[in-house]
C-alpha cells in the first residue's frame, strides 16, 4: 500500500501519515512476545511506515534494543526509510521504579550516547525529554539537544507533554519540529490552549493514546483480566464504573463504524487523521493483525456528517476518570 505523508513543523522530516508507537513491545501492558514484535516493525515499514516512536525507560533499553534488533534484520532499503522518535529524561531503578526526571544538558547528551547505541544508528531524528523537569529550565533542556543537532547526533527537537507556555518558550530557543501529546476521541485536552499555540508556531503534533491505551479500540471488555505491571490496571479511566460508563461509549461508537463498514479502532484512527495534516497520530499496535487493523484507518474517509455524528456520539469530555494516576498527572506540564 501507499501511505500518504506529513511533514513535522515548518522545517521537519516527512513522515508517514500514521506512525509506530513501540512502547507496548517492552512494558506496561503485560507480556509481549518479541518475535513477533520485530515482525509487526518489519511489517510496518513494509507497508510504508516511516516513524517509529519508543523511549530510553521504556523497559530500560529493551525498547530501542528491540528496534536496533528490527532495524538491523530489515532489509536495507526499508531500514534508511525507518526514522527514529526517542524520549529521554525519566529516571529509574532495577526494580522498574520512576524517581522523577532529568533535563540537564549533561545528562541530555549522556541519555542520547547510550540511545544511540542501543539502537545501532548513528543519529537520531527526533530527540524529546520525556516530560518537562522542573528544576531545568526548558531553554536549558532544548539548548542541549540543540547542540547535539549542531553535532549531527540529532537530526531535530520535539517535545512531549508541555503546556502552551513551555512550548513557546521552547521555540524561541530553537527549532521545534513536534510535540508529542495524547489525543484521542476521549482525550480532546490540547484542544483549547495547546493547538491553537503548536499551529501559531508551525509545530505539529504527534499523537497518542489516539486508542486510549485500548480503551475505545473495540477490543477491551469488562473481563478483561490485567497483571499488576499492565498501566492500565491502575489507569482512573479502567476501574469499576468508570470503566463501565467508557465502554459505553465504545458500544455507541461500534454502531457508527458498522454503518461505514469499518472496525471502532479505524474509525477512532480516522477521527485523529481528520483532525488537521499538522497531526500524525501514533498507533501502538504490537501485533501484525492490529498493524493491518490500523494502517485500515487510512481508507476510511470520514464526510461533515460522519464526523457530526461522531462528535454527537462521544462529545469531548464525555469519558470519565483522568488519563493518568494523580502521581503521574502531576507531572504532566500540558495539564498545568
Amino acid at each position: 500500500m501507499t501511505i500518504p505523508t506529513r511533514t513535522l513543523g515548518t522545517n521537519g522530516p516527512r513522515v508517514s501519515a500514521l506512525g509506530l508507537g513501540c512502547m507496548g513491545m517492552s512494558a506496561l501492558y503485560g507480556d509481549a512476545d518479541r518475535t513477533e514484535s520485530i515482525a509487526t516493525i518489519h511489517a510496518a515499514l513494509e507497508a510504508g511506515v516511516t516513524l517509529l516512536d519508543t523511549g530510553d525507560f521504556y523497559a530500560m533499553g529493551h525498547n530501542e534494543l528491540l528496534i536496533g534488533e528490527a532495524l538491523r534484520t530489515a532489509p536495507a532499503a526499508r531500514r534508511e526509510q525507518a526514522l527514529t522518535s526517542v524520549k529521554f529524561g525519566a529516571l529509574r531503578g532495577p526494580d522498574g521504579g520512576w524517581f522523577g526526571y532529568d533535563g540537564r544538558p549533561a545528562a541530555v547528551k549522556n541519555f542520547a550516547a547510550y540511545s544511540l547505541q542501543r539502537l545501532g544508528v548513528d543519529h537520531i531524528d527526533v530527540y524529546r525529554i520525556a516530560r518537562v523537569d522542573a528544576d531545568v529550565p526548558i531553554e536549558e533542556t532544548v539548548g542541549a539537544i540543540a547542540e547535539l543537532v549542531e553535532q549531527g547526533y540529532v537530526r531535530h527537537i520535539g517535545l512531549s507533554e508541555v503546556g502552551a507556555d513551555t512550548i513557546r518558550r521552547a521555540a524561541a530557543t530553537a527549532p521545534i519540529a513536534d510535540v508529542q501529546l495524547e489525543y484521542a476521541l476521549i482525550t480532546r485536552g490540547i484542544e483549547d490552549r495547546i493547538l491553537p499555540v503548536t499551529r501559531e508556531l508551525g509545530i505539529s503534533v504527534t499523537a497518542y493514546g489516539v486508542l486510549s491505551r485500548g480503551l475505545i479500540s473495540g477490543h477491551f471488555t469488562t473481563d478483561r483480566q490485567l497483571g499488576a505491571s499492565d498501566f492500565r490496571a491502575h489507569s482512573p479511566r479502567f476501574q469499576g464504573e468508570n470503566l463501565q460508563h467508557n465502554l459505553t461509549l465504545v458500544e455507541q461508537l461500534r454502531k457508527l463504524a458498522e454503518q461505514k463498514g469499518v472496525s471502532v479502532a479505524q474509525l477512532a484512527i480516522a477521527w485523529v487523521l481528520s483532525r488537521g495534516e499538522d497531526i500524525v497520530p501514533l498507533v501502538g499496535a504490537r501485533t501484525r493483525e492490529r498493524l493491518t487493523e490500523s494502517l485500515g484507518a487510512l481508507d476510511v474517509v470520514l464526510d461533515a456528517a460522519d464526523l457530526a455524528a461522531i462528535e454527537a456520539t462521544v462529545p469531548a469530555d464525555s469519558a470519565v476518570g483522568d488519563r493518568y494516576p494523580s502521581a503521574m498527572m502531576a507531572h504532566l506540564d500540558s495539564e498545568h
